[in-house]
């Protein structure tokens, strides 16, 4: 009989910390990079997408000052990320440009359908590990688009 409760409660822990929404941020900022492009490849139909505008995903890969814009409808001309409204993206290279107080910048450079791509991604700690606080390319910020085409 202690075995068939000892077996129930590690049933129930398991159930639970299964249960547990997904943590937010990744391991280092170059990791947090490639996983956002991980959602631009010729893979899976659900990895081939772009990046989701899904809560979950805006939890996982964004501060809390731009989950909101991340989420919100829009009607954007191109997915910031490639900017292009499709892609065909080579491999992604990342490299760590700098590192200020709580900021670590990141260049992400890769070639869409043959034209070269540099995005600069500004990610911080959070309590959780490294989220993207904002993206800047040679014309724009992603927290500017954003806002620009909100709806």
């Amino acid at each position: 009989m202690k075995a068939v409760k000892f077996l129930a409660a590690i049933l129930i822990s398991t159930a639970v910390l299964a249960a547990l929404p997904a943590q937010a941020g990744f391991r280092t900022p170059e990791s947090l990079v490639r996983n956002v492009y991980a959602y631009y490849g010729k893979g899976s139909s659900d990895l081939s997408k772009g990046l989701p505008r899904s809560a979950e995903i805006a939890e996982q890969f964004f501060d809390r000052s731009l989950r909101s814009a991340w989420i919100a409808p829009r009607e954007a001309p191109y997915d910031f990320m490639v900017q292009s409204p499709s892609w065909k993206i080579g491999p992604v290279s990342t490299k760590i440009l700098r590192t200020e107080f709580d900021k670590t910048y990141v260049t992400a450079s890769f070639n869409n359908n043959g034209r070269a791509v540099t995005l600069n991604f500004i990610a911080v700690k959070g309590p959780d590990g490294w989220v993207i606080s904002d993206i800047e390319s040679p014309q724009d910020s992603l927290r500017l688009f954003l806002t620009q085409f909100k709806r």
